[in-house]
């Protein structure tokens, strides 16, 4: 078996990767919370009347789509260097 498959059943690599992770997501956080203020200002720039809705959905579009797609592509690296992808790709039938 390859060295590299499998590295998440390690109780301390798991633990490395899985912080890695959430200090990724930590970064982030506060990316989604600058590209929100800029976003706000934006608006507010160009002239749109600020109701508390618009600044809402526009909190809550922005930073949810920052966020939602930090997740899913740290979640991609961390299947790609744990070796779960090589396992996926190599499909052994059993006896």
């Amino acid at each position: 078996m390859d060295d590299r498959r499998n590295r998440l059943s390690d109780p301390d690599y798991a633990a490395f990767a899985w912080g890695r992770y959430r200090r990724v997501m930590r970064w982030m956080l506060l990316f989604a919370a600058a590209a929100i203020v800029v976003a706000l200002l934006y608006l507010k720039l160009s002239g749109a009347p600020l109701t508390l809705h618009l600044m809402i959905a526009t909190a809550a579009g922005v930073g949810g789509t920052v966020l939602l797609g930090t997740a899913l592509m740290g979640l991609v690296f961390l299947s790609s260097g744990s070796g779960h992808d090589a396992d996926a790709a190599t499909h052994e039938e059993e006896p």
